[in-house]
């Protein structure tokens, strides 16, 4: 079985390479111009560039490498998509034939081309399960009852934007919402809410109601605790079984060391 990556920004496509490697098994890889960190090319024996809108020269890769199944890992920012993609025709066939163009309908739009020439986008995690977020305390320091009461509150309020397809982030303070996730990611979210409250804020981290797991996961890790401590959030609730935790270790280390709490629900 040949396996492909498409990679996009972050630790996340790294380590599909590092845990495709660890399995035994070779990616043949799309890196984004705009979006991936080139130092793929240095984990990666057989990597092919790409502008953002470049489908189907990513296409014509993966067949010419024999690929059957393909990985999609790491964020691809929408404003590139909406600001500076230059989209080649299969691209843009793609876009005109959404009914819209949120997050699932277009990373959707480009599964369906994939399938139409016979590779099949599947689960994102596959390689690494082991980075995949525990349900209970992840900490030491378990949530306080106001922070509970803040989690309570803003898990239906999270998953319900999360099912709309606007965002998979709120953050809560005293059983109020504060901000609410759309295109700039949770980084971005938390960082405005801790210009908008003094402290004490919550972070809630949902997957989708129905999540697709080969697009789209959430993923927490160490620039994520260490946001929060600059915005003076004190604790943040991830889905377990579906919410990747980048250097786990580390990222519990800066909680632990910024009185932070971080549990699976």
């Amino acid at each position: 079985m040949k396996y492909g990556l498409i990679a996009g920004n972050g630790q996340f496509p790294l380590l599909v390479v590092e845990g495709a490697s660890k399995a035994g098994t070779s990616l043949a890889v799309v890196a984004i111009k705009e979006e991936t960190d080139k130092l793929i090319d240095e984990v990666a024996d057989n990597v092919q560039w790409v502008n953002i809108g470049q489908l189907g020269k990513m296409i014509d890769f993966f067949k010419k490498n024999g690929v059957e199944k393909a990985i999609m890992a790491g964020q691809v920012k929408h404003v590139q998509i909406f600001s500076g993609a230059v989209p080649d025709m299969r691209m843009l066939k793609m876009l005109w034939n959404l009914p819209k163009r949120n997050t699932d309908s277009l990373i959707g739009g480009i599964a369906k081309e994939m399938a139409s020439d016979g590779i099949e986008l599947i689960d994102s995690t596959y390689f690494i399960q082991d980075h995949l977020a525990p349900s209970g305390p992840i900490t030491k320091r378990v949530p306080s009852d106001i922070e509970a009461d803040n989690i309570n509150y803003g898990l239906h309020i999270a998953s319900e934007i999360a099912r709309l397809d606007l965002g998979q982030t709120i953050v809560v303070r005293a059983k109020a919402c504060v901000a609410i996730e759309a295109m700039e990611g949770t980084d971005a979210t938390i960082k405005r809410a801790g210009k908008l409250a003094n402290g004490k804020l919550t972070v809630v981290k949902v997957a989708k109601p129905d999540q697709d797991m080969r697009f789209d996961v959430p993923v927490i890790g160490v620039p994520t605790i260490e946001t929060m401590a600059a915005a003076g959030a004190t604790c943040i609730s991830i889905t377990a079984g579906k919410t990747l935790i980048f250097d786990r270790e580390e990222a519990v280390r800066t909680a632990e060391k910024h009185k932070i709490a971080i549990i699976g629900s």
